[in-house]
């Protein structure tokens, strides 16, 4: 098995960037680690000052028998600090960026960046959140009126698929349910929940919303949404919402409004289209979803800017919710010719830290674009193109189900691991490192199949994936029901109630894995604020080092059985400890497994 040498290395972790979050004028030091045996005559650091690139050389520092640490003070003059660095070889040299060494001159677009920006909320490098579908999750059976739109469904029945009734199963799940249940996430050991969209709708999924003011009244009204906040926040669990800023519900009272009388104040909150039967711009073309037109400065002023905004409304008591997802935040602002995206993107998280700096922003993207992550609007976004997507590429098996890959017309493609570490690297690289750990990691969610079909119901490949999710960086996210092995094959079929009264059919060995790899993760200084180093990366197996100043840990994942081994004296380290997986001694980690494994040693 191959295994590559280190090569000169430098992100955006505290190792390498003494300050992530300047204030412009501050000085930032910044350091390289070159191995020993890489001579480079000189080392220069290239960035931009108001769009001028400078270089500035760095000093050789500590040196070990292992590598050498050079480093340079820079003063940051421009919100966007992009640089790189230029190790100076006898006759030629090599550029150093956030994809990598090369020896052959770069572009920008790879480059590292500093974000002149307060800080991150904290406690997001310690979150594991749990995504909760508010109907499908847990009932207190409490009985209410349904009203016409809704298909009632006895708790334990699957969904029906895709039929007529699909978005209209209603299953009864709501706030005082999740309360009911928070024993069960309390042991998994999850620290944050995420709501699907809360409000009143025509659908189960809310992604229609008639009213963004209130909590739905099937779930138990702002009354039910209070009273477990309180009790969430008691029990020191974070709640996220999820809010559709690019469309609302065709039962909206602004659209109601607007098509009631044609002078109407809200009649600007959305595009008008003759050529269409319904004569307004529907997300998709859907009558179900009209597009909000953020032209209206009346509509910026409800959803974010107001003193008393939809933004605002729900991260102030008596909600006190701790952040918001975005949902389809790549399209909001944006149709035809308009693009007024990053405008309510930066809108919305200015309204965000007038009111509770410390609530986290995260916006669905259906792809990846570096610029809608240019640190200023969304903190981050939900990894699918940099984490799911080559996830479910290495770990699939026998998931000929699956006839759209993540939003593409293809089945689940199979890659090696060398091919899905190119598709990780290449999302990190080119974004603020700060972007970067901000986004939310996914196996899966409500809007896809689970990942249990995705690795074909192999347990030891579902751990794989999940030791993937809890050691890498990012904010994980584990959609309910995914830790006893819930299955669903499509978006809906993935949306299945959990069976609380009876247990047999949960995966308690799948529980018992995911439990460890949480409680790890959270207490793990280098999990949680480590950046990140590939030491080996072979067909079937992938191994990462996770470093920051207090900790050091080395993180092996294979595929596959067969025997299974990492040599850590190129990095100097050897085995201080295993804390996942099997056990292992010295400089060289070496074991066998029957099928696809992972584990995870602190090193020193």
């Amino acid at each position: 098995m191959k295994q590559a040498s280190p090569l000169p290395h430098h992100d955006g972790s505290e190792l390498y960037v003494s300050n992530s979050a300047p204030k412009i004028g501050d000085k930032v030091e910044l350091k390289i680690r070159v191995p020993t045996g890489d001579n480079p005559l000189a080392v220069h650091v290239r960035l931009f000052h108001d769009g001028e690139p400078r270089t500035f050389a760095l000093k050789k520092g500590a040196s070990t028998k292992i590598e050498t640490w050079w480093s340079a003070k820079v003063e940051i003059l421009n919100p966007v600090t992009h640089y790189r660095f230029m190790l100076v070889d006898k006759g030629s040299y090599r550029w150093l960026n956030g994809e990598g060494v090369f020896k052959h001159d770069v572009v920008d677009r790879e480059d590292f960046q500093i974000i002149a920006k307060p800080a991150y909320p904290e406690w997001i490098k310690s979150a594991v959140f749990y995504q909760i579908f508010p109907d499908r999750f847990a009932s207190s059976g409490e009985k209410r009126p349904l009203p016409a739109w809704a298909v009632p469904r006895e708790w334990n029945t699957l969904p029906a698929g895709r039929s007529k009734v699909t978005g209209q199963e209603f299953y009864g799940g709501d706030f005082a349910g999740v309360a009911e249940q928070l024993g069960h996430l309390e042991s998994l050991g999850v620290n944050a929940i995420y709501f699907t969209p809360y409000f009143p709708a025509r659908s189960t999924h809310r992604y229609d919303a008639t009213s963004f003011d209130e909590a739905d009244p099937l779930l138990g009204g702002n009354k039910g949404f209070i009273e477990f906040a309180n009790t969430a926040h008691a029990h020191g669990f974070r709640i996220m919402g999820d809010l559709t800023s690019n469309h609302c519900g065709a039962g909206h009272d602004w659209l109601q409004k607007a098509l009631k009388k044609s002078r109407s104040p809200e009649r600007e909150f959305f595009y008008w289209d003759k050529s269409v039967d319904h004569g307004y711009v529907g997300w998709w073309g859907l009558a179900s979803l009209p597009k909000l037109n953020y032209n209206s400065q009346l509509l910026r002023e409800k959803m974010y800017a107001g003193a008393n905004s939809i933004v605002k409304k729900w991260l102030k008591p008596p909600f006190n919710a701790d952040g918001w997802r975005i949902d389809v935040g790549n399209m909001t602002g944006r149709y035809r010719d308009e693009d007024l995206n990053q405008e309510v993107a930066r809108g919305i998280r200015k309204a965000m830290d007038e009111v509770n700096p410390d609530a986290w922003l995260v916006a669905e993207n259906a792809d990846h674009a570096p610029s809608d992550l240019d640190g200023f609007g969304w903190h981050g976004t939900m990894n699918y193109v940099g984490f799911a997507r080559p996830l479910w590429s290495w770990l699939s098996k026998s998931a000929d189900f699956a006839d759209n890959f993540l939003g593409l017309p293809s089945k689940i493609p199979s890659f090696s691991g060398e091919g899905a570490v190119t598709m990780l690297r290449s999302f990190s690289a080119g974004i603020p490192w700060r972007s970067f750990t901000a986004s939310m990691l996914l196996l899966d969610s409500h809007d896809t199949a689970r990942f249990r079909n995705v690795v074909g119901k192999d347990r030891e490949r579902h751990l794989a994936g999940a030791t993937a999710l809890l050691t890498y960086p990012g904010v994980p996210s584990i959609f309910a029901g995914d830790e006893i092995g819930l299955e669903g094959e499509w978006g809906e079929d993935a949306r299945r109630t959990i069976n609380w009264e009876e247990r047999k059919g949960w995966d308690q060995i799948l529980f018992a894995g995911f439990k460890e790899l949480i409680a790890l993760r959270k207490k793990s200084h280098a999990l949680t604020h480590g950046g990140l180093r590939w030491v080996k990366v072979t067909a079937d197996s992938i191994c990462y080092l996770r470093e920051s100043k207090k900790e050091s840990v080395v993180v092996y994942i294979s595929r596959k059985g067969g025997k299974h081994s990492v040599d850590l004296k190129p990095y100097g380290y050897s085995v201080a400890a295993t804390l996942y997986g099997a056990q292992a001694k010295g400089a060289v980690i070496s074991f066998s497994s029957k099928g696809a494994t992972s584990g995870i040693w602190r090193v020193k």
